[in-house]
């Protein structure tokens, strides 16, 4: 076997999810996905830590890029405006990487230890959105419940779109989403 195989993560990512899919996650093992991608555990261990960190690579980017495109947003912006905008942006640049987001959805929606840990990598995005909210003098209080908001609406426009993917695009999905928070929080 070759020393390096290309697109190896997202083999072995993709594979978890299929696996999952068919036999249910708590009954595959490492071994398998491995032995579906056409790798080594080796390999899987490079790229992942145990079984469930192959569903939730690249949070970590994530929470990264949601705090970084908040603190760039325009300094004129309240602290909701420039959470939403941020999450807006990165948001719709992430559908583009998403081929196999149905499937996990389906996959995380059957497991209670995927489900806590999707709550666990959540809880990094509004960390670090909260985090660039005070940098731009939001009080953390304020700040902490904005990006805890934020990224709910976050995943109920991610919701949406994988509901129907040729529909209407993830930013519109989202700020149909604000506007229905905004609306119902006037009320």
């Amino acid at each position: 076997m070759p020393r390096w195989m290309p697109q190896a993560k997202e083999r072995l990512r993709d594979a978890a999810i299929e696996l999952s899919a068919e036999r249910g996650y708590e009954n595959v093992t490492v071994t398998d996905i491995t032995e579906r991608a056409g790798l080594t555990r080796r390999t899987y261990s490079r790229y992942f830590t145990d079984k469930r960190d192959a569903f939730f690579a690249g949070m970590e980017q994530l929470a990264a890029a949601v705090g970084a495109a908040a603190v760039e947003a325009d300094e004129s912006l309240g602290p909701w405006d420039a959470a939403v905008v941020a999450l807006r942006t990165v948001g719709d640049q992430l559908v583009q990487f998403v081929p196999t987001a149905e499937l996990r959805r389906q996959v995380i929606r059957t497991s209670p230890e995927l489900q806590e840990c999707e709550r666990t990598k959540a809880a990094l995005v509004a960390g670090s959105l909260a985090e660039a909210l005070r940098g731009r003098g939001a009080p953390a209080p304020l700040a902490g419940v904005l990006a805890e908001v934020g990224v709910i609406a976050f995943h109920a426009a991610f919701d949406r779109w994988l509901d129907d993917p040729e529909g209407a695009a993830y930013a519109e999905r989202f700020d149909a989403v604000v506007a229905e928070l905004t609306q119902a929080l006037d009320s």
